[in-house]
């Protein structure tokens, strides 16, 4: 005697009903998805250089309700329900692949990033770090139409003698226009209220706070700010030439604590982690992430370090946030002819 048992007997049926002319293999294998429940799942943290193809993501931010663990309405691609948890290094934003029931930092998002005590990542998909120094700004990116500074902030350990750096704000030039993306400073963080300022040509851009909600520019064709959260987190688009995206982040204690950062209760030490994507660079391009761009680049970091640091600050400072100065600009206004096609 053949005993089936609960699975076996769906699987029988599914197979009969396959056999009918009345059913087919699609709809058989739709009802045996059906039939068998798919157990919950609780997220994990994905590989950063194994993105998934062309999947949606949704942010989920930590806030005082949510801590560390959270349920967020979504499934995979079998149907199960998909718990999620922030990888421990991105505890308070991170995003969540649902169908693959996947985490990722927002500075996965490579090639083109800049997080942290500044932490690059660059198109060859190597990671290093650029310390630069606190309230002096250094060229990112240096091409013949586009030009790129950032601004560093930072603070002093007193205890490790150690000054630590972040990339505060952004200066980007382009034609005869000016884009400005910063973060605003704060005593305390609050999840709740906007801590990114963004402005074009000295005059603030102001976009509802809600997410997706969409400002575009009157003055410069193809130029747009999208809210990528309702508050802090914007991607700031050029048709053609750019797209950045940033997010205003404080310093946790615990990464205080971890790494001895000295943050006190007067500062959270706001600041921006950075995705870049470029189009239509130069063979020419240079910049601390810039270079990386090029096609003749060669990686000379020992980056089986744990830390690989690249130097030579002297050569990327600028004399200002906007200003185009530095040792390896590659910036000529003379060849940015190509963007008056943006001005309306």
């Amino acid at each position: 005697m053949v005993v089936v048992r609960g699975g076996a007997v769906a699987a029988l049926l599914v197979v009969a009903l396959a056999l009918s002319s009345s059913w087919d293999a699609a709809s058989a294998q739709n009802l045996l998805k059906r039939k068998v429940k798919q157990p919950p799942q609780t997220s994990k943290p994905g590989n950063p250089k194994r993105m998934p193809p062309n999947a949606k993501y949704t942010t989920v931010v930590a806030n005082r309700y949510h801590k560390r663990d959270y349920e967020i309405t979504c499934t995979t691609d079998y149907g199960a329900a998909c718990y999620i948890k922030c990888p421990a290094r991105c505890p308070n934003k991170c995003l969540a692949y649902c169908a693959y029931c996947l985490t990722f930092c927002l500075c996965d998002l490579m090639p083109g990033t800049s997080c942290g005590d500044p932490r690059f990542t660059g198109a060859d998909g190597n990671t290093f770090y650029f310390h630069g120094k606190k309230d002096e700004s250094f060229c990112l990116v240096s091409d013949d139409r586009l030009h790129i500074n950032a601004r560093f902030m930072g603070n002093r350990n007193a205890e490790s003698g150690r000054d630590f750096t972040w990339v505060q704000a952004l200066g980007v030039t382009f034609g005869d226009h000016k884009l400005y993306v910063g973060a605003r400073r704060a005593a305390e963080w609050d999840e709740d209220e906007d801590h990114v300022v963004v402005a074009l040509d000295g005059e603030p851009v102001d976009v509802e706070p809600a997410k997706n909600a969409h400002w575009v520019s009157k003055g410069v064709r193809g130029l747009s700010v999208t809210r990528t959260d309702a508050v802090n987190a914007v991607t700031v688009e050029l048709d053609g030439v750019f797209s950045i995206s940033a997010n205003a982040v404080p310093i946790t204690d615990e990464d205080s604590r971890v790494h001895s950062y000295g943050k006190t209760e007067r500062d959270s030490l706001v600041h921006l982690d950075v995705g870049y994507k470029f189009h239509g660079l130069t063979g020419g391009v240079d910049g601390v992430l810039g270079q990386t761009y090029r096609p003749d680049y060669v990686n000379k970091l020992d980056i089986a370090a744990k830390m690989p640091v690249m130097g030579g600050a002297d050569k990327y400072r600028s004399s200002g946030l906007f200003a185009t100065d530095c040792a390896v600009s590659r910036f000529n206004r003379s060849a940015t002819d190509g963007f008056t096609s943006f001005a309306s």
